[in-house]
C-alpha cells in the first residue's frame, strides 16, 4: 500500500487525481486531463529541491493556508483575535463516495477544521470544488478562497478571459503569462461588467483547455500565478466587503462552488462543456420552450400607458411573438428614473381600466405576459423609503450617493427579503404574469448597516438574493425568470441555476452584439442567452447591417424583439414574421444541440453551428465590407463546419443542395455576400 494515498475522480471524458503530498500535510494535484491521464508519472511532479522558499510554496497544492505556504500565494488566511496570522494544520482523514471526495485538515492550536470538497457532475466533464471551515475558537478569515487549481504547462501559459464595460460585456481577451501574477474580480456586489468570473488556461498554442467558473453573484476574484518549473496555479473565491469574515466557536462556513472543466478540443470544446453543464443546471425547465418575446422598453421608455402598450402588443402578435413584456415605467411615480422604485403598484393613470384588464387584453392576443422589476432598488422619493429609510445601505454621518437616481436596499436583512418576497407574491398572484425580468441598475457605495455590529454584508446580500430566487422557483414554478443587472452585470452559475434566461448586455446594435455574444457563448449556453432584434445603431462598430443580420444574430440564443414595431413598414414586419417562423422551427436545435463557434467577429465571415440529432443549423454572418463583396469576383466566401461525419451526406433544407460531410469540413458552406445579403440561416439534414 502506497504511503501517500491517491484519489481519482472521473467524469464522462476526464479524470482528476489528487494525492497526499510526500512533502507535508497537504493535498496536491497528480493529474488532470482525459481519462487515463493518471496512469504514468505526474506532469506536475518536481525535483523537491527548494531554495529560499518552502516545499509548500513550490508544490502543486490543492489548498494551503498562510503559515504552511508563506511566500507564493496562500488560499486561506486566518488569525485569532490578537493572535498570529497563519495555520499549520495536519491531515485529518478522507471520505470517498460515488463521485465525491472530502479531505480534512485540522489545526488544533488555532481551532479550525478545513475540509476540501470535490464532486463530479453527472453527464458532464465538470468537477465542483469548494471548502468548508468549522471553527472551535473565535477566528478571523481574511482570505477564504473556494479552491486552488493547478495547470501544468511546458510553454507560456495562455489565459483567456472575458472583459468589458457597460454595453460592451463579454469581450474575449487573451494574455500570455510567462511569469507573474494576473488578477481579475469585482467589488461591486455583483460579478460586474468589467470581468466575468470565468477563466481558461492553455499550454501556449496547444489546443487542450482548462477552465474554471465561480458560482457567486457577489464580490469575487480570480488570481493566476505562473510559477517557475512549468505550472500555473489559480486561486478563486469570494471577497468579503469588510475585508474579513469572523467565525464564532461552532460556526461552519462554506465557500462558493468553483466549477472546473477540461477539454482536449480547445476553447470551443471547453465552451461545449460549459453548455452541457448549464443545460444540466436548468433541470426539467430546460424542456420549456423559450418563448419569442417582445419587450417595449426601446419603443416607449418611461412613457408607458395601456393604449400604447396594446398597440405594440398587437403588432408583436402579428409577427409571431409569443410573449409581451412591459419594461420599466409601469408603476406609480415612474415618469422618469427619479422616482417610483419600491412602490410596486401599477399606475392607475396609465391603466385607467385596471392593470388586470390590461393583462387580459394582452393575453387575448394570444401572448403570454411579462413584467420588469428591480426589487433591490429604491427611489428616495418613494413611499417605501419614507417608511423604511433604515432598509438602504448607509453609513452614519456620511452622505448617501445616488447612482441612476436611486439607492440600494440591504437585501441581507430578513425584513427586506420578506418585503421583496411579499411584493413579488402579490404581483404574481394578483395578475396573470408568466415572465419576470429582474434588473439591478446600481452597485452599493456607502455599504453599511448601522448598529448591526460585525456582519458579512456581501455574503448576506447574496444569500438574500438567492433566497428570493429560490422562493420564486418554489411558489411560482410556472413563471419564467430573466436575470439582468444593467445588462450582463450578474451572470454566473448561482444565478443561472435559479433563472431561465439572462440578459448579456443593454447594447443590441448588430456588430457590437455579435462581439458580445461571441464571448458570452464561450462561457454560457445558447438557451440562457436572451438576444433582441432592435433598430439600435452601433456604439463601438457603427457599420450598418440588415434586418436579416439582426435576426440571424439574435436567434443564436433566445430570440426577442425590442424595436418600435409601429415604425416598421409592412415589408419589414413581413420579413420579421418569416424569421420568427424559421426560428421556431430550429429553436430546439439551438437550445439543446451542441454548439460550435465558427471563426470570430474579426473574420470576414463567422457563425455558430448547432448539431442535434440528424439536423445541423448554421447561423452565418458577414462581418467584412459589403461594398464590393465577393472580393474575388465569382468566388463566394466559405465557412468551414466542424464535427460532422465526413462520409455522410447533408442536404440543405431550403435549397435542396446536397453536400458530403468531407466537403463541408474541408471547403465549408459557400456564401456570396453583398450589401443586400449579409446573413443566412442554413439548416442541413443528414441523409
Amino acid at each position: 500500500m502506497t504511503p501517500y494515498p491517491r484519489w481519482t475522480l472521473r467524469t464522462e471524458n476526464t479524470s482528476y487525481t489528487v494525492r497526499l503530498s510526500p512533502d507535508g500535510p497537504w493535498a496536491e494535484l497528480d493529474a488532470w486531463g482525459p481519462l487515463g491521464v493518471e496512469t504514468g508519472p505526474s506532469a506536475l511532479d518536481w525535483s523537491h529541491r527548494t531554495h529560499f522558499i518552502t516545499p509548500a510554496d513550490a508544490a502543486p497544492a490543492e489548498y494551503l493556508p498562510y503559515g504552511l505556504r508563506p511566500f507564493t500565494g496562500s488560499d486561506l488566511v486566518a488569525a485569532r483575535p490578537g493572535g498570529e496570522r497563519g495555520l499549520w494544520w495536519e491531515y485529518a482523514g478522507a471520505e470517498e463516495g460515488e463521485g465525491t471526495l472530502r479531505l480534512a485538515f485540522h489545526d488544533a492550536m488555532a481551532g479550525l477544521r478545513t475540509v476540501l470538497c470535490y464532486e463530479t457532475v453527472p453527464g458532464t466533464d465538470v468537477i465542483l470544488r469548494w471548502t468548508e471551515f468549522t471553527a472551535h475558537t473565535e477566528l478571523r478569515l481574511e482570505r477564504l478562497d473556494s479552491a486552488a487549481v493547478n495547470v501544468p504547462v511546458t510553454d507560456v501559459a495562455r489565459l483567456t478571459y472575458l472583459t468589458g464595460q457597460w454595453s460592451q460585456e463579454f469581450q474575449k481577451t487573451q494574455l500570455d503569462l510567462p511569469r507573474g501574477t494576473f488578477t481579475i474580480g469585482s467589488v461591486q456586489a455583483v460579478p460586474g461588467h468589467a470581468y466575468a468570473p470565468w477563466l481558461a488556461v492553455q499550454d501556449g498554442h496547444a489546443p487542450a483547455a482548462y477552465g474554471i467558473a465561480l458560482a457567486w453573484p457577489g464580490n469575487w476574484h480570480i488570481t493566476a500565478e505562473a510559477q517557475p518549473g512549468g505550472a500555473v496555479r489559480i486561486r478563486a473565491g469570494r471577497v468579503p466587503h469588510e475585508g474579513a469574515v469572523r467565525l464564532a466557536p461552532g460556526d461552519t462556513l462554506t465557500t462558493p462552488r468553483l466549477a472546473c472543466a477540461f477539454s482536449p478540443d480547445g476553447l470551443d470544446g471547453l465552451a461545449r462543456v460549459w453548455h452541457r453543464y448549464e443545460r444540466r443546471l436548468a433541470g426539467e425547465r430546460l424542456h420549456r420552450p423559450r418563448k419569442v418575446l417582445y419587450n417595449s422598453w426601446e419603443a416607449t421608455g418611461f412613457d408607458v400607458d395601456a393604449a400604447g402598450q396594446l398597440e405594440l402588443a398587437e403588432a408583436a402578435a402579428g409577427i409571431g411573438a409569443e410573449l409581451f413584456v412591459v419594461d420599466d415605467g409601469w408603476f406609480t411615480g415612474r415618469g422618469d428614473d427619479t422616482g417610483g422604485l419600491g412602490d410596486w403598484y401599477p399606475d392607475p393613470a396609465a391603466f385607467p381600466q385596471g392593470f388586470d384588464r390590461f393583462v387580459e387584453d394582452v393575453r387575448a392576443l394570444g401572448l403570454d405576459f411579462g413584467l420588469w422589476v428591480e426589487p433591490e432598488s429604491v427611489s428616495p422619493a418613494s413611499r417605501l423609503y419614507a417608511e423604511h429609510p433604515e432598509w438602504v445601505y448607509r453609513i452614519d454621518g456620511r452622505p448617501a450617493r445616488l447612482v441612476r437616481n436611486q439607492l440600494l436596499l440591504d437585501l441581507g436583512r430578513e425584513d427586506v427579503q420578506d418585503f421583496v418576497i411579499g411584493t413579488l407574491d402579490r404581483l404574481l398572484r394578483t395578475y396573470d404574469i408568466g415572465y419576470l425580468k429582474w434588473d439591478m441598475n446600481r452597485p452599493p457605495t456607502e455599504r453599511g448597516r448601522p448598529g448591526a455590529g460585525p456582519a458579512d454584508l456581501d455574503a448576506e446580500h447574496v444569500a438574500g438574493y438567492l433566497r428570493v430566487l429560490d422562493h420564486l422557483r418554489t411558489a411560482h414554478p410556472h413563471v419564467t425568470v430573466e436575470g439582468c443587472a444593467g445588462g450582463g452585470g450578474r451572470i454566473e452559475h448561482a444565478t443561472l441555476a435559479r433563472t431561465d434566461v439572462a440578459w448579456p448586455s443593454d447594447n443590441t446594435a448588430p456588430l457590437d452584439r455579435l462581439s458580445i455574444q461571441h464571448g458570452f457563448l464561450h462561457a454560457h449556453a445558447p438557451h440562457v442567452m436572451s438576444s433582441w432584434v432592435t433598430d439600435a445603431p452601433g456604439v463601438f462598430d457603427p457599420r450598418p447591417r440588415s434586418l436579416a443580420f439582426r435576426f440571424v444574430n439574435a436567434l443564436c440564443g433566445v430570440l426577442g424583439i425590442g424595436a418600435d414595431l409601429r415604425a416598421w413598414s409592412p415589408e419589414q414586419r413581413a420579413e420579421a414574421a418569416g424569421w420568427i417562423a424559421r426560428y421556431k422551427e430550429v429553436r430546439d436545435i439551438v437550445h439543446h444541440g451542441e454548439a460550435r463557434l465558427l471563426g470570430t467577429p474579426d473574420d470576414t465571415t463567422c457563425g455558430v453551428q448547432y448539431d442535434h440529432g440528424d439536423r445541423t443549423v448554421v447561423a452565418a454572418l458577414s462581418t467584412g465590407r459589403l461594398d464590393g463583396a465577393p472580393l474575388v469576383p465569382g468566388r463566394p466566401d466559405r465557412l468551414r463546419l466542424r464535427g460532422l461525419d465526413p462520409a455522410a451526406l447533408y442536404r440543405d433544407e431550403q435549397t435542396g443542395t446536397t453536400y458530403a460531410g468531407a466537403h463541408l469540413l474541408h471547403h465549408g458552406l459557400p456564401f456570396a455576400w453583398s450589401a443586400a445579403h449579409d446573413a443566412e440561416l442554413v439548416v442541413l439534414t443528414r441523409r
